[in-house]
């Protein structure tokens, strides 16, 4: 017998599956997880309309651009977005609002119909100074045309303003689309679109892949102005490097070796810093690239005669923009990988000229020691001689009391057969000392040099 599961809600608000043989606690994530890929849908347009489309960049203004749409849907008395929303699709009456809100951007696409082409009409239901308030860096401002009727040539040239015009057949021939890549006179981009056989939601794809592809072509393009003004700095780091390479074959005693170690790894730091600087936008383009070409695969473009197509036109244009990029990133991780090897080959340099002063001060302490064991030797030598003529003395104080004592005693003879007894006493203990301390000086020193774990 077949039981349905049923989601019901744990005491923390997670979901939970449960059946009435099982219960599966359901990770916190589950539900964000199947709604992601349902997130940012496309736009259902049906028939001809106007679409003004806009990315900013967010900044410091990430929390900003929530607040700014919310204000948009209270003067319109519609729902507004929850505080961690990342996208918003709402009608308000005159125009559809599509909001998404990415990792460093965010766009507003305003969907109207009605207007004139490339008019200020499709932006006329629109406050004006919530506009002007609009927070973040304005990157993206680009207006797009859906026609039913396929425009001529007067109005392409009226429309695109004289410019030279890139376009071809979409979506399998289903569609056209002509652009100029460049700005116009109010300031936005202009895309015309003419839709043969697609279906609204078909219809909706295109618009949306037109809009990413116009956002990502030009966030992609943002690592070039960086790449052109790295270029010098990388010359003269380069120049210098090669510099510290040659002064390091060239070294000899009056060129520091430290004085080198200490300039190579201010040459170091500096390309580490511009790394840091410029990884994130390096990789973001490279990112944002892959996502152009992906969304001109994605249009299927077939060419028009005697029009270049949108694709012939990036891959000629933006592609060595992106290839510059790339050639910077790849001559700061190549700087990096040189500055590592020469400072390895100058610090084996430092270190090889570290053991040949070693060797020298431990030669120069091995003659210290033997000086010094010479020394004591001769100070164990006349200890010896001092002690014995001193026991002597004492010894002759001795034979003279016993000889008054009447005992026949020759005092010198007595002396003379004492001598080398005595000396040979003084010798045996003075070594014994000497032996015993160096035996206690050793075993400390090997004790010093244990772990503390094995004393």
């Amino acid at each position: 017998m077949k039981h349905a599961l049923q989601e019901v809600s744990n005491e923390n608000g997670n979901p939970e599956i449960s059946a009435p043989a099982v219960s599966l606690r359901v990770h916190s994530l589950r539900s964000s997880l199947y709604e992601e890929l349902h997130n940012r849908p496309s736009p259902i347009i049906d028939g001809a309309c106007q679409i003004t489309h806009f990315t900013v960049m967010l900044g410091d203004a990430r929390d900003e651009v929530i607040e700014h749409v919310k204000d948009l849907c209270r003067r319109y008395s519609v729902p507004v977005p929850n505080e961690g929303s990342s996208c918003l699709y709402l009608d308000f009456g005159g125009f559809e609002l599509r909001w998404e809100r990415h990792l460093e951007f965010a766009n507003f696409t305003f969907i109207s119909k009605g207007a004139a082409p490339f008019s200020d009409d499709a932006l006329a239901f629109i406050p004006k100074d919530w506009l002007a308030a609009m927070p973040g860096e304005l990157v993206v401002a680009v207006n797009l045309e859906v026609t039913q009727a396929a425009p001529d040539e007067a109005d392409l040239h009226r429309w695109f303003e004289g410019q030279r015009v890139a376009g071809s057949e979409v979506a399998d021939a289903k569609a056209l689309v002509w652009t100029a890549f460049k700005l116009h006179s109010d300031g936005f981009g202009r895309i015309v679109v003419c839709n043969r056989q697609l279906n609204s939601y078909q219809c909706g794809r295109l618009i949306q892949r037109l809009c990413e592809l116009e956002t990502y072509r030009l966030m992609s393009l943002l690592a070039l102005p960086v790449a052109r003004d790295m270029g010098p700095e990388l010359a003269r780091i380069e120049d210098a490097l090669a510099t510290l390479n040659q002064s390091i074959s060239d070294i000899d005693a009056d060129r520091d070796e430290r004085e080198l170690l200490q300039e190579l790894s201010q040459l170091a730091a500096e390309v580490e810093r511009h790394r840091s600087d410029t990884n994130f936008r390096f990789s973001a383009s490279v990112a944002y690239h892959d996502l152009v070409r992906d969304r001109l695969i994605q249009l299927r473009e077939s060419p028009l005669d005697g029009m270049q197509s949108m694709q012939e036109f990036l891959e000629r244009r933006l592609t060595p923009g992106i290839k510059t990029c790339n050639s910077v990133r790849d001559r700061l991780e190549d700087l990096s990988r040189r500055i590592h090897r020469t400072t390895s080959l100058l610090r084996t340099r430092v270190d090889l000229s570290i053991q040949e002063q070693n060797q020298h001060l431990l030669s120069s302490m091995n003659r210290r020691s033997q000086l010094q064991l010479r020394l004591q030797q001769t100070v164990e030598g006349l200890s010896v001689v001092a002690i014995g003529y001193y026991l002597l003395a004492l010894l002759e104080i001795v034979f003279a009391g016993i000889r008054e004592a009447g005992f026949p005693l020759n005092v010198t003879l007595a002396k003379g057969i004492a001598l080398p007894v005595v000396l040979g006493v003084v010798w045996l203990g003075v070594h014994s000392v000497r032996t015993q301390i160096t035996k206690r000086n050793r075993y400390a020193a090997e004790m010093r040099q244990k772990p503390d774990a094995e004393r």
